[in-house]
């Protein structure tokens, strides 16, 4: 179907000329052909997969744990996937923007859900803990969507930025491990064997960025990964023969592991992280509205941000993590013109039906760390970069927000540097907390901008930042952020101010 078509009224959605008494439907409600919904559905599916099974790996490998149980994360990984995006563009009533948004696990929560997994004991020991802490914040996100915009505003550019800064520089220790070899005990770690895998899947992805800019970029880390998995075959470090043993059809129960334990700390770690998830989430809203031609409203964003907690909760029981907005799949919407909301939620089917394949979990939890390593340089330090990107939108000539900036890096960078930085700390939950750099960057940056920007001082003239001018000085912001329920209006310029995107 044409998005001419489509606009046009000329299909009832079927694939059929509509009739002249059918009601109209504009290119997001539209439900094309059946061919169509499963082409165009398994294009998004590929656009996402990758990200999709990289995020399970890398957890599962930062807490110890090893081939069945690693097939296992990777399938609940695909079944949630799917299910969050069923939720998004299909929705439920009071859940869900109903726009063309697909939903994965979010690579932002990594080391975070690391550390909670290793300070809980470690492999499948540490997973009730991890997963309670994945419900809980989903549960509270859920609660608060509605009131989340009074929130945000202590989130602008400027924290956001250095954040998602810090999170990309944490991670980079992780890919170096798995370009490696995965263990540094093993006696063939760092070996040119592994080195050399590595740099096939990275040749691989670059060399795809460099001769194409179509659909063919969008899926360079997901063919890196294959001709990588390939090669590594050949050269005898993979090992493919519990794939045959493994059932085509099944899944785990929920709460595979035992039922979930809520630790303070824990939970803490995971809501800070959802908060940073949400911020971002919020600019991809609105892109995508802005791609489809439809307004988003504090409405919309409150039902967006309920679907996220929501399938957060939901994976969490189901044996996996937090759910975030995939930006891949926006370009991908903007590549093709193909603005159906239903075409996306049958790519949300596609995933749910391959997390029901545990043959698929066990062919990913097959593939040689160091092959795994060579995609995440890029993917772990594309999320630096962008970090950096979302910090130019803030005003670093201001002194204030550069010592902000190098403090909150400074400071989130000490456990990565040194991991012994938080054996010192009194009490269990200190320990966890002094261990990830995610939580002690994201606190650094979030109370450095009140005390900088938001705190009156009982002496002298607060000064305001550029941002925080804007944001008081705009009758619109003021607006757009006021109303009775928390929710926001939001226009362009005010989610500029405060949503880590801004305007796409």
């Amino acid at each position: 179907m044409s998005e001419r078509e489509v606009q046009d009224g000329t299909q009832d959605g079927t694939g059929e000329p509509g009739a002249s008494a059918a009601p109209r439907r504009d290119a997001v409600d539209s439900v094309p052909a059946a061919w169509r919904l499963v082409v165009y559905g398994f294009q998004h599916v590929l656009a996402f997969y990758a990200g999709a099974v990289v995020m399970p790996l890398l957890v599962a490998e930062g807490i110890g744990m090893k081939g069945d149980d690693i097939a296992l994360l990777v399938n609940a990984s695909l079944l949630t996937c799917g299910l969050a995006t069923l939720l998004q563009s299909a929705g439920l009533p009071g859940i869900g923007i109903r726009l063309p948004v697909v939903q994965g696990t979010s690579t932002t929560a990594v080391p975070s859900l690391v550390s909670v997994g290793l300070a809980a004991g470690g492999a499948k020991a540490g997973l009730p803990t991890v997963f309670g802490a994945v419900i809980a914040a989903g549960l509270a996100l859920f609660v608060v969507a509605p009131v989340f915009s009074r929130l945000v505003r202590f989130f602008p550019p400027l924290v956001t930025g250095t954040i998602v800064t810090i999170v990309g520089i944490t991670l980079l220790a992780v890919a170096a491990r798995q370009v490696g070899g995965g263990d540094p005990s093993q006696g063939s770690f760092g070996s040119p064997q592994h080195l050399g895998l590595a740099a096939v899947t990275l040749v691989v992805i670059l060399l795809l960025h460099k001769l194409s800019r179509g659909f063919l970029a969008t899926v360079a880390v997901l063919v890196g990964l294959f001709i990588g998995t390939v090669v590594a075959a050949f050269a005898g470090f993979a090992d493919f023969s519990g794939i045959g043993s493994t059932p085509w059809l099944g899944t785990a129960a929920p709460l595979h592991y035992g039922a979930p334990r809520f630790d303070v700390v824990a939970v803490l770690s995971i809501v800070l992280v959802m908060v940073i998830i949400a911020v971002e989430s919020i600019g991809q809203f609105f892109a995508v509205g802005e791609i489809v031609d439809r307004k988003v409203e504090g409405r919309h964003v409150t039902r967006a941000l309920r679907a996220d907690g929501l399938a957060t909760a939901v994976a969490g029981v189901f044996n996996s993590f937090p759910s975030t907005v995939y930006s891949q799949n926006i370009g991908l919407i903007r590549l093709t013109r193909v603005k159906s909301r239903w075409i996306v939620a049958s790519s949300g089917v596609i995933m749910m039906v391959l997390g029901l394949v545990p043959k698929v979990g066990a062919i990913v939890a097959a593939m040689p760390a160091s092959v795994l390593g060579g995609a995440t340089i890029v993917l772990f330090s594309t999320i630096a970069v962008v970090g950096v990107q979302i910090l130019f939108q803030a005003d670093l000539t201001d002194q204030r927000n550069t010592i902000l900036v190098a403090a909150s890096v400074g400071v989130g960078f000490l456990p990565t540097a040194f991991p012994q930085f938080a054996e010192q700390m009194p009490g269990r939950q200190l320990h966890a907390l002094f261990e990830s750099g995610i939580i002690l960057g994201t606190l650094t940056a979030v109370f450095l901008n009140l005390f900088f920007h938001h705190l009156r001082l009982p002496f002298g003239r607060r000064r305001e930042s550029r941002e925080v001018r804007e944001q008081q000085e705009c009758r619109e912001c003021r607006e757009g952020a006021s109303n009775a329920d928390g929710s926001i209006d939001a226009p362009e310029h005010y989610m500029q101010h405060v949503s880590p995107t801004g305007k796409q």
